[in-house]
């Protein structure tokens, strides 16, 4: 009777062991690694793995920072959203950055343009959101009528809309993406409505199957868009416009960008790489523009602000359809001191190491492509510095960090004399 008491008592606590497994199976089972659904904030540690098995949400009033080397896997059966009413704070470094991903599984050529998460939705109470060092890849997935951000009312707040990586909608608002590459998206990398916003050094490739834009501005954007390499977008590398009705007006200074091969996947005439529409107000210094398709458009039914400015920006063709195409005439938008050739192969800004024949349609991004400039290269004592910028004395943040926009550079394009 004795061990008979014994043996039950031993497969009760097999028993109950097996259903704490279970009922700990989709919550934080250490203080490294962890799964999360539903309302987070507090810290991610460093290193650690984050298992996104759904919706996660930062409440307003709460933070939620991410640090350096955190993996945050998303289910690519929920297609998750993280909706930021709060604020986040995602600090990688060059070492160690954080990734915002899905299983390596996944990752194949056939669905290189993503579509398996939804993406970071910062709505109007996100006071603050830093991007620093950070990977984003594969997201951009459809909405339905159960979406979280759809009943929220976020980002356009109907289903059938492949969500954007980021998006943020706060003119008061304090946005700061820098040392990120944002890569295999399904749509736009970006959709930014409102705020006081620096994007520097950042890096976007693959990304837009039918549409879809690297950085989209809407109304009520104070920016500094600097050193930034844009690769091959389906549409616009920068699409600039005040629509909306927020204050102030979007007012955007971008400069010493790179831009290569963008809008050539786009079959409308709107694709392009800069496209300025609704009143928006930009000016343009020191950009590099590599066998894209125009160069620096207008809507011509709503034109841009007529303050704008356009200096020392530099064009370059390997063929002469590209070459022709982007020859200020029209709605093409030609500024002070540009350099833009005239004849097919001219002006070649002689890049490190990329072949300047590939063609322009091609998605796919080499990493060990070097868009720095040669020593020789002509493009090198090109650039203006005496502008002024928005942040230049810097966006403070509540977590204490400033962050400032960089300083502009007398080479042209993102890159100058590789050290």
């Amino acid at each position: 009777m004795k061990s008979n008491q014994v043996f039950k008592l031993f497969i009760f606590a097999l028993l109950a062991l097996a259903g704490c497994e279970k009922a700990n199976k989709d919550v934080d089972t250490t203080i490294v690694d962890g799964s999360a659904i539903g309302e987070v904030s507090g810290v991610w540690a460093k290193g650690s793995t984050q298992v996104i098995k759904g919706d996660i949400i930062i409440p307003e009033g709460k933070s939620l920072t991410i640090e350096e080397g955190v993996t945050v896997l998303m289910d690519t059966i929920a297609k998750p959203e993280i909706i930021i009413k709060g604020n986040l704070y995602a600090l990688g470094t060059a070492e160690n950055p954080i990734k915002f991903t899905v299983n390596e599984f996944y990752k194949t050529a056939q669905k290189k343009f993503g579509k398996f998460w939804g993406g970071i939705l910062a709505g109007p109470t996100c006071e603050e959101l830093v991007l620093d060092h950070a990977i984003i890849e594969y997201a951009g997935s459809t909405t339905s009528d159960a979406s979280t951000s759809v009943k929220m009312g976020l980002y356009k707040a109907v289903a059938g809309e492949n969500l954007p990586a980021l998006w943020f909608s706060n003119a008061k608002g304090r946005l700061v993406v820098q040392n990120t590459i944002f890569r295999n998206l399904q749509e736009d990398c970006t959709y930014i409505e409102g705020g006081r916003i620096i994007f520097a050094n950042n890096v976007f490739y693959t990304t837009g199957v039918t549409g879809g834009e690297a950085m989209n501005f809407k109304s009520g954007c104070l920016a500094d868009i600097a050193y930034n390499l844009v690769y091959s977008t389906n549409t616009n590398a920068l699409k600039l416009s005040n629509t909306g009705d927020k204050t102030p007006q979007t007012y955007i200074i971008a400069y010493n960008n790179t831009l290569v091969n963008t809008g050539w996947r786009r079959p409308t005439a709107k694709g392009g790489s800069v496209w300025m529409e609704s009143t928006v107000r930009a000016d343009l210094y020191n950009n590099l523009f590599a066998n894209t398709r125009f160069g620096i458009k207008r809507d011509p039914k709503k034109p841009e602000d007529a303050r704008s400015v356009y200096s020392n920006n530099w064009y370059y063709g390997y063929d002469q359809l590209t070459v022709n195409q982007f020859q200020p005439t029209g709605d093409i938008i030609g500024g002070k001191n540009d350099v833009i050739s005239t004849v097919a192969g001219a002006n070649d800004p002689k890049f490190v190491n990329y072949p300047v024949t590939t063609a322009v349609a091609n998605a796919d991004f080499n990493t060990a492509w070097d868009f720095h400039l040669q020593g020789n290269s002509p493009a090198l004592s090109k650039g203006i510095t005496n502008f002024t910028r928005h942040h230049s004395a810097g966006i403070i943040m509540k977590n204490g960090i400033t962050y400032t926009s960089p300083a502009p550079s007398t080479f042209v394009g993102a890159y100058g004399i590789k050290n």
